[in-house]
């Protein structure tokens, strides 16, 4: 098994950079989803992004709708996030760990380090992604899109991008071959583990799924999507 490393490498910087940390009321939700699951549980130990094909959700989590299709998945390098008295700053350091294959970073439970836009709610934030080519995308927000670069909240001004994945960028060339400078041309929805147009995103609650469980709860979401219709889904959690 390969090591991971939790410690992460900051370059010295003597000036500060501020982020938009605006947060948003995203999600009124009370849900409705019957689910019926078998949770096997992740172990960050054993973090790899080519196990995305078999990934099954954990936690119990509510439909919130998409409030963008784009299946462009851009990159920033966590080294630049360097103002101390940020809540992004603090969130990497006490909750990341660097996979030093890959250069991506992930949390305890194996979720994936991204920066979304103010929409997306406070630093900390976790989500599932579920792509249109049937892969699930574990995510936190670790760091907030400026409300200057992604105007809507949601997707960027620039590429319409609404996953912008956290990483080590020297890593990530390595592992995943440098285009001009670029790791996986700039985009990493030319990974085969990563690619697809967003489905929707489900809001990652606090409880755990149990094994052999079914939960019944309702979804009346008010901000993202106009209307989201009651659906029922079988599970299974973990990678």
């Amino acid at each position: 098994m390969r090591q991971q490393s939790n410690n992460l490498h900051y370059p010295k910087c003597n000036a500060k950079i501020s982020f938009t940390m605006k947060t948003a009321k995203v999600i009124k939700a009370a849900a409705l989803a019957a689910v019926m699951l078998m949770s096997s549980g992740f172990k960050s130990d054993e973090f790899s992004l080519t196990a995305l094909k078999d990934y099954q959700r954990e936690f119990k989590s509510t439909s919130i709708g998409a409030c963008n299709t784009s299946s462009t998945k851009t990159y920033e390098d966590y080294r630049m996030i360097t103002a101390p008295d940020s809540r992004q700053y603090w969130h990497i350091r006490n909750h990341m760990t660097v996979d030093e294959e890959t250069g991506f970073l992930y949390d305890e439970d194996g979720f994936i380090g991204v920066a979304l836009g103010y929409l997306f709610g406070a630093i900390g934030t976790r989500y599932y992604i579920v792509l249109d080519t049937g892969i699930i995308l574990p995510v936190v927000k670790i760091d907030a899109k400026a409300s200057v670069d992604a105007s809507d909240g949601c997707s960027a001004n620039l590429n319409a991008s609404v996953i912008e994945f956290v990483i080590d960028s020297d890593r990530a060339a390595d592992y995943f071959g440098a285009h001009n400078g670029y790791a996986s041309y700039g985009n990493f929805n030319n990974y085969e583990y990563l690619n697809g147009n967003i489905v929707d995103f489900e809001l990652v609650l606090d409880e755990k799924i149990e094994d052999g469980i079914i939960y019944e709860h309702t979804l009346e979401d008010e901000t993202v999507t106009e209307e989201v219709s009651d659906e029922v889904r079988i599970v299974r959690g973990g990678y």
